[in-house]
Order: structure tokens, then C-alpha cells, then sequence
């Protein structure tokens, strides 16, 4: 996972929360944090379409069982433009690491900026010298606060690393079926998640993330909550749909009231997403539509004003239900502009091309700029991934 080759694309410093972990109705409260510090755009969009390339790779290596070691270690973080991150303890006396939260990883690293630190509850499992991977496989104590304690957690240990700065590792958040090591790349290791549930610190096997859409470079804007969801971050039902691997989900695109930009296809949630990726073939429909041109400098989509004042929703229809994208939640926050190498005034989208055609089994990627707008749950026991609305789906942030 950490790989001189794909870590060369992490770009961020992250500026982590000191606020409490809080325990509440069986379930766990663990606030994370943002920071944006780009210098170009089409970094963004080279680093989402490089993991994208990564995780349907790995997509297809998992069903015909020919997960390699490089397969396993080469997704994951490493292609992450805009990182959310947590402050988790390891071993006893805990150290506190930086923790990157990822949907499209299950395994959790650290390594990277601060080195592990070897306590009474570090036992050495194996050692893997893969050529794109160094470094060593530990199961240990895992603290997300006071009392909550996992034991015995597989974790990997990187001694080989480029591209995190203030980010120590990965907290990983993918199904327990690409929870692999390299030492053993088609033997699932329970995650994070399972661990909790299975040694009983919370009830149900699942997670929910909430994110607050925001225009400042550094906010404390989000939060974790594993073993249930917490009500005070969404509004109305939770709809949930199958998932069968890999956090994928079912669902069509449809720009306005009957523009179809893609039609009923799988793909994936994930965090380490920035923007929201669809086929090329959808793309060049969603292009026309808006009648946006490719700018140059950041290689985003880009409107004028008298475009963006008719820009329509956005609807992704998911188990039946419409959740819509606004023409503001389409865009860029405009503040930032000049640190994606963008001119400030100018209106760029956050709807940008997976880089291949519709049909591949893998045809778009819900990103932190879908994720901002929904709560969304990620239900290990039931294979499912739900939505629902916050105060913040239609909000005018940009």
C-alpha cells in the first residue's frame, strides 16, 4: 500500500481533531478532519483516476482468487488528493497516530510520517520484502479512546514510505474480503469493524460517516461512528442497497428532469474519492448537457456564470430513490479555487471521467464530493450501503 511509485500522489498535510471520542447508545463517536492543500487540479483528477484504475484491478483480481502481494499493497491511500483522518492509539502506553479514514482499504497501516513504536502488546506476525512493499505485519492493541480498546489487531507496519506529510497511516474501512496482507494475499484478516463487534464494543458491525461541505481550506467537518448511526447527522430515512463487494452499489445518473447520463450500473463508494467519477461515455453526455469546457490548468470541467445559473441537478437513483446533487454541490468550492491552480471567479465541476468506457463492471466512483452532500452507512452483517440527506444536501456552500 505504501509504494514509492503511488505515494508520490498523496498531496495533503492534515490538520486532526482534538475533540473527544464519544460513547453513545452502543455506538462509537470518532471525529476526524480535513485539509486542502493543492497546487494543481489535475493532480486531483490524475490521483482519482489512478486509485480508480487501482480498485477495479483489484476488483477483478478478487473474484479468480489471483490476489498478489503487489495487488494488495498498491491500493488503498495512495492515490488520495483530500484526506480525512482520525487520531487512533496503538499498542500500551498507546502512541497516537494520524490515521487516514478509507472505505477503499481494509487493512490498517501506519509507518509513514511517525514510525511504530513497539510496546508489551506487539507481537511480529511475519515480514514481507515485496519489490514495491517493505515492512512488517503486527498484531496489537488498538485504542479509539478511553476504554475502547481492540486487542489483537492485525496492522501493517511500513518502514518504506513517500508522500505523507503529518499522515501517519490508514485507517482501513473496506470489507473484511480485501482485508489482505502481503503475506498471505488470499486469506481475509478481520478489520477494524469486525474486531469491534466480534470483542463486543459495539453491537452492530457496521459504520456511518458524516461530512459537512465546507469552503474553508482546514475544518473539523466530519465523524465516524462505528456500530450504529447517529440521528442528529441526517434527516429522514436511511435507504439502503446491496452491496456485494468492495462497497459497491447499483445505481443511475440522470442530469435534469429526463436526461439520462448513466444508465443502471455498479460502482463504488469511497473516501479516498475526491471527486465524482462516471464512464467516459456518461461523462461526454454530462458535458454536453452543461455545455462546460476541459480548462487546461486544472483539467476540470469549467462553466461561465450564465452557464452555472442554468446548470441542472444532478440525480442519482439508488434503490428507487432520488438523491439529488445541486447545481452548488456540482461545483467547486470557489473560495479555493486558487489552490487547485484555478483562477478564483471561475467555475470548475466536480464531475470528472473514470478514463474508461460504461460496461466494465466498475462504472463510477461516489467520491468525497457525493459523500459530502449524504450520510451514508456501510452494514458489514447485511452487505448493504445506505444513504440518506443532511442539513447540508442542498445548502449553498460554494
Amino acid at each position: 500500500m505504501f509504494t514509492t511509485t503511488f505515494l508520490s500522489y498523496v498531496l495533503l498535510a492534515i490538520a486532526v481533531t482534538a475533540d473527544p471520542i464519544v460513547v453513545r447508545e452502543n455506538f462509537i463517536r470518532l471525529p476526524f478532519a480535513k485539509q486542502v492543500n493543492l497546487t494543481s487540479a489535475s493532480n486531483v483528477l490524475k490521483a482519482d483516476q489512478a486509485r480508480a484504475a487501482g480498485l477495479r484491478t483489484l476488483r477483478q483480481a478478487k473474484p479468480s482468487g489471483s490476489l498478489t502481494k503487489d495487488a494488495v499493497v498498491n491500493v488503498g491511500v495512495q492515490n488520495q488528493a483530500v484526506h480525512y483522518v482520525a487520531s487512533v492509539g496503538i499498542g500500551s502506553p498507546a502512541t497516537t497516530y494520524s490515521l487516514i479514514i478509507d472505505t477503499g482499504s481494509s487493512n490498517t497501516w501506519v509507518g509513514a510520517s511517525k514510525p511504530y513504536v513497539m510496546t508489551s502488546t506487539s507481537k511480529l506476525l511475519s515480514y514481507f520484502p515485496s519489490g514495491q512493499m517493505q515492512g512488517f505485519e503486527f498484531s496489537d492493541q488498538v485504542s479509539l479512546g478511553p476504554g475502547l480498546i481492540i486487542a489483537n489487531q492485525s496492522l501493517g507496519v511500513a518502514f518504506q514510505t513517500q508522500g505523507f506529510a503529518g499522515v501517519d497511516g490508514v485507517l482501513g474501512l473496506g470489507p473484511v474480503e480485501f482485508s489482505n496482507l502481503p503475506s498471505d494475499p488470499n486469506t481475509p484478516i478481520p478489520t477494524v469493524t469486525d474486531n469491534l463487534f466480534s470483542q463486543g464494543s459495539i453491537t452492530q458491525n457496521e459504520f456511518a460517516i458524516y461530512f459537512e461541505p465546507t469552503t474553508q481550506a482546514i475544518a473539523n467537518n466530519g465523524e465516524l461512528t462505528f456500530g450504529g448511526t447517529d440521528s442528529s447527522k441526517f434527516t429522514g430515512g436511511i435507504t439502503f442497497t446491496p452491496s456485494t463487494e468492495q462497497w459497491d452499489i447499483e445505481q443511475s445518473i440522470r442530469y435534469g428532469a429526463s436526461n439520462t447520463i448513466l444508465s443502471t450500473a455498479i460502482g463504488m463508494v469511497d473516501t479516498g474519492t475526491n471527486l465524482i467519477l462516471i464512464a467516459s461515455d456518461a461523462f461526454s453526455k454530462y458535458t454536453t448537457a452543461t455545455g462546460a469546457v476541459l480548462d487546461s490548468n486544472t483539467g476540470l470541467l469549467r462553466l461561465t456564470a450564465a452557464q452555472f445559473n442554468n446548470l441542472k441537478s444532478l440525480f442519482f437513483i439508488i434503490s428507487g430513490r432520488e438523491f439529488e446533487l445541486t447545481a452548488n454541490a456540482q461545483a467547486w468550492p470557489r473560495s479555493l479555487n486558487t489552490l487547485i491552480g484555478g483562477t478564483s471567479g471561475n467555475i470548475y465541476l466536480i464531475v470528472a471521467s473514470t478514463g474508461w468506457q460504461s460496461g466494465s463492471g466498475t462504472d463510477f466512483f461516489n467520491g468525497i464530493a457525493f459523500l459530502e452532500r449524504f450520510y451514508s452507512v456501510f452494514d458489514t452483517t447485511n452487505k448493504r450501503v445506505g444513504f440518506a440527506t443532511t442539513r447540508f444536501t442542498k445548502a449553498i456552500t460554494n
